[in-house]
């Protein structure tokens, strides 16, 4: 999605010349934005401390207090308060390069040279408030994000499993998670990476079963151009990907024993091969992996590697079934309705006590995804009360 990047953003300028306040004012109220113009760093920074502004320009040579000092001053009390930082373009002159440079290290967005050129002036008053949109959008994708990443209930069942990824989460220790299909295995893995040392960094999923097994060594390891027929350029495999993050292993209980060898080596010598290569790649990787299958049963019949086993599970959590965590299930609906509701962009069905004591009733053998899909349908067929009898019609 292109960020909107609106006219009227809010911009402060801070120069202690006058010329160039003017100018910089001129041209970007022409442009159809608002500005604040402040003519010492002192002012300007109380202005940005105590107005919200969309981009903030600033001198770095300036009286009383430099751009380099109301910068730091205005990232650190940013920060500390909690507040969105606007980014912060310098304005230097042509001696003073370095100092911009040092700038950008000190979390400037960008810096522009006097005299002042109006194509690059407008060009980075645009990329700077496009980041500051893409920011914005990445924060509310987060929060969507976390909200779908919930683990719904206070069943034993499912409070053992929470507290143990709150164990588990901040550690560097692999973990294998089972459970049958529909439990929920995947919110498991979102959750470790999400409260782990590694949450800023990438979480890369991988679903086993999904690749063919031809394909699944490319997939993971990356390849070389040429390797095999359709490999027209060089292509990073999913462990580069994620490197200083976390790979999502699902369904590892399809891969195919080749591909469980050249994993398991890359587990114990933290470094990886492209197919077509000879030239070992370091990674840096947490590995997550899950399985709805009985890898022990696996190793007996010869289709899983024992040694692989013992390296993925570490920390072993099961996600249990709906049917061992029944009382979860009036909790588990009224989220789900909610949630689905807001989607649709209506007002919250509401399920009565007869219905939920129906969906209690019942055996789930497709577990938490099949409970969603009846909350849905019965959401889009029934009332805005949804009754024992509308389960019985519709679920």
């Amino acid at each position: 999605m292109q960020p909107n990047t609106t006219t009227m953003a809010k911009i402060l300028v801070i120069d202690d010349e006058r010329a160039i306040r003017n100018t910089l004012k001129d041209i970007l109220e022409f442009e159809g934005y608002s500005v604040d113009v402040a003519e010492n760093g002192r002012i300007g920074l109380e202005k940005a401390l105590s107005t919200t502004y969309d981009l903030i320009f600033t001198d770095i040579k300036m009286p009383e207090m430099d751009g380099m000092e109301v910068l730091q001053t205005y990232r650190q009390t940013a920060v500390q308060q909690g507040n969105e930082e606007a980014p912060i373009v310098m304005i230097t002159g042509h001696g003073s390069v370095d100092n911009a440079v040092d700038a950008l290290k000190s979390g400037a967005f960008d810096f522009i040279q006097k005299p002042l050129d109006l194509n690059r002036l407008l060009l980075t008053t645009k990329h700077a408030l496009d980041h500051k949109s893409l920011v914005q959008e990445t924060k509310v994708l987060r929060k969507k994000i976390g909200k779908r990443n919930q683990m719904i209930g206070n069943s034993d069942a499912i409070s053992r499993v929470r507290a143990i990824i709150d164990k588990v989460a901040a550690t560097e220790a692999r973990v294998l998670i089972t459970g049958a299909n529909g439990t929920g295995k995947e919110v498991v893995a979102h959750l470790i990476h999400e409260n782990s040392t590694r949450a800023k960094g990438p979480l890369v999923e991988v679903n086993c079963a999904a690749i063919p097994s031809e394909l699944i060594e490319s997939e993971l390891f990356g390849h070389t151009k040429g390797s095999f027929t359709s490999a027209i350029k060089d292509r990073a495999g999913k462990f580069e990907q994620a490197d200083g993050g976390t790979l999502f292993l699902d369904e590892i209980g399809d891969m195919s024993l080749s591909a469980q060898a050249k994993v398991l080596r890359a587990l114990q010598e933290n470094e990886i091969t492209r197919v077509g290569s000879d030239k070992p790649i370091k990674v840096n990787v947490r590995v997550i992996a899950a399985t709805n299958k009985n890898l022990q049963q696996e190793i007996a019949d010869g289709h899983f590697r024992e040694d692989l086993f013992h390296r993925l599970n570490v920390i072993p959590i099961h996600v249990p079934n709906l049917d061992d965590r029944k009382d979860d299930i009036p909790l588990l609906v009224n989220h789900f309705a909610e949630l689905i509701c807001k989607e649709q962009g209506w007002r919250t069905k509401v399920f009565d006590a007869t219905a939920i004591a129906q969906l209690q009733e019942r055996s789930w053998h497709g577990n938490i995804r099949e409970l969603r899909n009846v909350v849905e349908r019965l959401i889009i067929l029934a009332g805005d009360t949804i009754t024992a009898q509308d389960v019985s019609d519709y679920a």
